[in-house]
């Protein structure tokens, strides 16, 4: 089932995207809640117009998401956490401890564009994150897990 997307939903696309999901998935949940729309030919003709006019307004947007893009590839966060004897943390560290650490930075990034290996760190040490600013433009954010000061 082809569909338009209204909002970026994940795994599945972004704004404005024309893409094919299980036609459940599509009928059930994504068109009654309002996050798509059935692609009709006239839908079509009215994106395409739409993402005619976006085109100029989206450079803007691609540039500044380049630039926070590289202040973010250029930062090294260390973030502090609870650890037992053995190097384990008291519980973890997820996307939206790394946004929350960004924002101390003053970089605001959403914690759904936030991607971790594993999905959780659970262990000191020196890892690597995925962020997407953009459709067209991620950064990889290195970031240290390093114990608490007592």
């Amino acid at each position: 089932m082809e569909i338009i997307l209204k909002e970026n939903v994940a795994n599945v696309g972004f704004k404005d995207e024309l893409v094919s999901v299980k036609a459940g998935y599509g009928r059930n949940f994504l068109i009654p809640t309002g996050k798509a729309v059935l692609a009709t030919e006239s839908a079509k003709k009215v994106l395409a117009e739409n993402l005619k006019q976006k085109a100029f307004k989206e450079k803007s947007i691609i540039e500044a998401a380049e630039k926070t893009a590289a202040k973010i590839s250029k930062l090294e966060l260390k973030i502090s956490a609870k650890v037992g004897p053995d190097g384990k943390l008291f519980g973890s560290i997820s996307n939206a401890d790394v946004a929350k650490s960004l924002l101390d930075k003053k970089i605001e990034v959403e914690k759904e564009n936030i991607s971790i290996p594993g999905k959780s760190i659970k262990r000191i040490g020196s890892y690597q994150a995925s962020i997407r600013l953009h459709r067209e433009v991620s950064a990889q954010l290195n970031f240290e897990l390093q114990p608490e000061k007592k």
